[in-house]
Order: structure tokens, then sequence, then C-alpha cells
């Protein structure tokens, strides 16, 4: 019998790094589906900012600590501008136009938790389109431009929750703390 991450589980991607995002700030959660992250880094004690264009069931949690914000992501302007977080979580979404956008939002000391579907997905069906999917080396290639310090990479084949190929990073801005606490189980 196969085991498969319920839906509603976090990223073992996110529960490993996001105690590396330091606290004080807001971390949003961008493209934060049903709330998964959110809840999860609320149960970490951060007050996250969740956008979606449907948050219909991030309002159902009834987080105080959870702002729900509605907001087209794919719009012609970016509706984030001004804003700054102490870190990003990103998982299963990616619209290039805007992702570059990232860096500039996180604090000194922010951290970017990224992953999503990789070249290569199409043989494991959708997301297939090209759009969709990163390239090769692309977080790293937007790590490498805004100056942010890798901590952790992988451009891999997973085989849970679903076979996939995928592309994840783990990235500080300004100094890399070697103290991070990491967390390994899933």
């Amino acid at each position: 019998m196969l085991n498969h991450v319920p839906i509603d589980s976090p990223s073992p991607w996110v529960k490993r790094f996001a105690r590396t995002i330091p606290h004080g700030g807001l971390v949003l959660d961008l493209a934060c589906g049903a709330g998964r992250h959110s809840s999860f880094l609320v149960s970490l004690g951060y007050s996250v900012l969740a956008v979606d264009q449907d948050i219909s069931a991030v309002k159902s949690l009834q987080n105080p600590n959870i702002e729900a914000s509605e907001l087209n992501l794919e719009a012609s302007q970016w509706p984030l501008d001004g804003r700054t977080f102490s870190g990003i979580v990103v998982t299963n979404y990616l619209y290039r136009p805007f992702l570059d956008r990232l860096p500039k939002m996180l604090l000194e000391n922010g951290v970017l938790i990224y992953e999503t579907f990789a070249l290569g997905n199409e043989r494991f069906g959708k997301p297939s389109n090209p759009n969709f999917l990163l390239r090769e080396g692309e977080l790293l290639d937007l790590a490498e431009q805004f100056s942010l310090k890798v901590h952790a990479y992988e451009d891999i084949y997973v085989d849970q929750p679903k076979p996939a190929r995928i592309q994840r990073i783990c990235a500080v801005k300004g100094h890399l703390n070697q103290d991070i606490p990491l967390q390994f189980d899933s």
C-alpha cells in the first residue's frame, strides 16, 4: 500500500526549513490554496499573509494570525508592491513575470522557501506546460541574481505525494546563519 501525504499536510520541504524564518515579521504564503502552509507556520508562532485568487478555504480556518487576502497574482501589475516579509513560502505555483519580485520583498535575513514542478514533470502528468515548469537551475539563478545565500537546493524526482519532477530552494537574503535549526521529520 502506498503512503500518500494528505493534501492538508505541509510539504516536507517547508516543514524542514520553516523554522529558519526570523520571528517578529510577517510571512507570505503565496498562492496559499487551502492554507496548509499558513496553518503550519502559525503553529510555529508566525503571523501569515495568505494570498490566492480564492481564499474561501483559508478564511474558514478563522485563525487571527492568518490574514487572508484575495489577489490576482497574475494581473498586469504585481499586487504586493511595497510589502516586505520575514519569509516567503511558495509551493506548486510558478508565474515567471513576477518571480523576480519575491527576493525584493524579503527583509534582511528573510528566507525564501520555494518548491514547485520542474521540466521533466510532463512525464508524470500535470503540470506539463513548460510555462509552469521551472527550467534547470532556475531557482539557483534567481538566488544568484539577487545575492541570496542558498542554504539548500534540490532538482529531483519525488514519488510522494505523487510522482513528480520538482525543484526547491531555501535561500536567505543577507548573512547565512550557520546555526539554522532544521526539521527533518515529515
